[in-house]
């Protein structure tokens, strides 16, 4: 297909890159499938296109159950699954053997073995844990009173009155995707588990992670048309930059790694990246100070010459018309971070659960941690999600995290 993520997700852990990375590791090819993710997305919410969108929970851990296909018995696992001798767990002692150094990890994982079975699970599929029965808190939140449980960074509330099965379930997860294969080492992933073929139990709550009612966030024609004038300067920006540079990014991964790195540390600090001539020197004295601290923390001459050559290395790819492409590619990501921004806001109109993240002075509230946008066969996705806010938030010393609850 010649849209529609295409370029995303050949791994089997369904890895996804943020869209605005997709320049950096992508070439010409994955900086034209971010542009197109971002039309799909407008067309979905415009109604003009199919295509599901998913809610990316902050849950953990991740957890995979269902039966394995060399033995038909009934499992549960980390990301340890498609390890070349894979790490699944069919008791409680393989598990507490396993986590022995974790009590909670352990605690989870044992819960999801007793529980899971009952749900009648074909396949494998994966999911991100919410809660436990003790992670359950009644709470009031600007005067309003709740059911909440804190599994990461973002504290999900549901009023009172709506938590009867929540308060009932032992355990609590969100499936997001299915897998299928003869075996683990060539299981195939696809966005998605239909929960309706799950059975009911009161012991499980549990849901998929697509969003409802996609089309009741129709976009207005005014915000269509600001959504169409941003696209329009993406394209114009993305015929200005040399393929060249894209190609030696795309065939260069560490060096794409490192400059997605001198990045995240300004997302991280929720500080937006200003003009980027001077961000491009930025990156470049980074490198040179990186590279230098390594230099002078060898000991021996032959050390010492094999960081410089490094460097070098390195430096050779920041050439004059380098520069140029890689100076409008960062005014390319900051047009689509406000691209993807226009279309998360509209999307988080559309939760059906109140969000907050814990500080010590009390709640805030916050949106979703992002969306996936899934292609209409399920093997393709891209995640949006607003870097500047739950980034911020999941590094940010003042927000109080589930675990430290």
């Amino acid at each position: 297909m010649d849209s529609f993520f295409s370029f995303i997700a050949e791994q089997k852990n369904t890895h996804m890159t943020h869209i605005e990375d997709m320049l950096l590791y992508g070439g010409v090819d994955g900086t034209r499938q971010a542009i197109f993710a971002l039309r799909d997305m407008r067309n979905i919410l415009a109604g003009k296109k199919e295509g599901d969108i998913s809610v990316k929970w902050d849950g953990a851990p991740a957890i995979f159950a269902g039966t394995d296909p060399r033995d038909g018995k009934f499992f549960v696992a980390k990301k340890g699954i498609f390890n070349k001798n894979p790490k699944i767990y069919k008791t409680a002692k393989e598990i507490e053997a396993e986590t022995s150094f974790d009590s909670a990890l352990a605690d989870k994982l044992k819960a999801a073995l007793k529980y899971f079975p009952a749900l009648g699970i074909e396949g494998v599929i994966q999911g991100d844990f919410l809660f436990g029965s003790s992670d359950l808190k009644r709470e009031t939140i600007d005067g309003k009173q709740y059911v909440t449980f804190h599994p990461n960074t973002i504290v999900y509330a549901v009023p009172i009155e709506q938590a009867k099965e929540l308060l009932s379930a032992k355990i609590g997860i969100v499936w997001h995707t299915s897998y299928s294969g003869s075996s683990f080492e060539t299981m195939k992933a696809s966005y998605g588990v239909n929960v309706s073929n799950l059975k009911k139990t009161k012991n499980v709550w549990f849901q998929d992670a697509m969003l409802r009612d996609v089309r009741n966030a129709t976009l207005t024609s005014d915000e269509t048309e600001t959504i169409n004038a941003y696209l329009s300067q993406i394209g114009k920006l993305f015929n200005e930059i040399s393929g060249n540079t894209l190609r030696t990014l795309e065939s260069s991964p560490d060096l794409a790694r490192t400059i997605e790195q001198f990045n995240n540390m300004f997302v991280n600090k929720g500080a937006i990246i200003g003009d980027s001539t001077r961000h491009v020197e930025k990156l470049i004295r980074w490198i040179r100070g990186r590279y230098q601290r390594e230099i002078t923390a060898r000991k021996t001459t032959k050390g010492k010459e094999s960081q410089r050559l490094k460097r070098d290395e390195v430096l050779k790819f920041f050439s004059p018309e380098n520069k140029q492409s890689l100076i409008k590619l960062f005014d390319l990501q900051k047009l689509i971070v406000i691209t993807k921004m226009r279309l998360i806001n509209k999307l988080n109109s559309l939760s059906k659960m109140d969000t907050f993240v814990k500080t010590k002075d009390g709640y805030k509230v916050t949106g979703q941690e992002g969306y996936v946008a899934i292609d209409t066969l399920g093997d393709n996705a891209v995640k949006l999600v607003d870097r500047m806010q739950f980034t911020y938030n999941n590094f940010s010393p003042d927000i109080v995290k589930g675990w430290q609850r």
